[in-house]
């Protein structure tokens, strides 16, 4: 009876054995080493309004929301037909005031050899009228004439400036419709996804109406909150870990890009009342921008997860945080 009593004894000793051992391996511990510490969040990127920068009627919207856009990429235009006609009109004035300063040229040209020949004539006479070969009213004569080509020529020379005045001013107001033409078709700013449809089609849209709405893409992080002791101690590019409740077999490489130099009280998701009642400083951790590239499609905002920040670059990752992706972004 005994021994029976110490085999069924020591088979539920084994079956707890291999329970543990089974449980460990499928369920590993959540304790981090230390030096790491985590806080929840969710993904986050920052919406930029893509506006019209000068009032006029919205003729074609590209995107829809949603769609993947490029830095650069044309996302809307507007009506320009009355812009064209106004440069048209401006450039005409260019063209007709080269014209008239062309002319004023030659007229220069022409009062500077008159005043020249002028000059001469009252020179001779002069000489001429000092050894009594000359009247009086001949050498004023002469001078009167040196005197209206002098006067010719200041006025052609005044005429250009004016002339040229009206070049400067047609050009500047061709050169601001034409700016106002190349605002009319509207880019992105930024890679990013189309987050809302602010106008449609055939809308008259003020100045700096928005648009749409995209999500910046490029800059993709989460946002933690550490205590002041943490917070302190972590160095801005510290390596970090974004575990996704989407993807939790997954963990993301990330560094910390920010931590805020004030204090604040955290938000209702941070975890425990304890966290809640402290100041806390927030903490942003970015993911590299060539791991989104080369996974934007999957790289979605709002996704709830973790972050796990690193204090002591000795200490390793934990198992369940590290990957083959996670090193070679670490290692850059």
């Amino acid at each position: 009876m005994k021994r029976r009593y110490i085999l069924v004894l020591g088979g539920f000793l084994l079956v707890a054995v291999i329970s543990f051992f089974g449980w460990k391996e499928f369920f590993p511990s959540t304790e981090l080493p230390p030096g790491v510490l985590r806080g929840n969040g969710r993904l986050e990127a920052q919406q930029v309004n893509i506006t019209a920068r000068y009032q006029g009627r919205l003729i074609e919207l590209r995107v829809r929301e949603g769609d993947l856009v490029q830095h650069g990429q044309v996302l809307a235009k507007l009506e320009t037909r009355e812009l064209a006609a106004g440069l048209r009109a401006a450039q005409a004035r260019i063209e007709r005031a080269r014209e008239e300063r062309q002319v004023n040229d030659a007229n220069i040209d022409q009062y500077r050899s008159d005043l020249a020949l002028a000059q001469n004539e009252l020179w001779r006479i002069r000489v001429i009228h000092a050894k009594g070969f000359a009247t009086t009213q001949q050498l004023d004569q002469r001078v009167a004439a040196r005197n209206r080509a002098a006067a010719g020529l200041a006025a052609a020379n005044g005429r250009r400036s004016v002339v040229d005045a009206d070049i400067a001013a047609a050009q500047a107001e061709a050169d601001r419709i034409g700016e106002q033409i190349a605002e009319a078709t509207i880019v992105s700013p930024v890679m990013g996804r189309v987050l809302y449809r602010l106008a449609q089609p055939g809308e008259l849209v003020g100045s700096g109406a928005p648009i749409a709405t995209v999500l910046d893409l490029s800059d993709v992080y989460m946002t933690i909150f550490l205590s002041a002791h943490d917070a302190g101690a972590l160095p801005i590019g510290a390596p970090a870990r974004i575990v996704l409740d989407a993807r939790p077999d997954s963990p993301l490489p990330g560094r910390v890009s920010f931590v805020s130099p004030e204090a604040q009280f955290t938000p209702r998701q941070v975890e425990t009342q304890t966290e809640r009642d402290n100041l806390m400083y927030r903490v942003r951790v970015r993911i590299p921008d060539a791991l989104i590239r080369q996974d934007i499609d999957r790289i979605k905002t709002g996704v709830t997860g973790m972050a796990y920040v690193r204090l002591d670059p000795r200490v390793a990752w934990p198992t369940r945080l590290d990957s083959a992706v996670a090193r070679q972004f670490d290692a850059k």
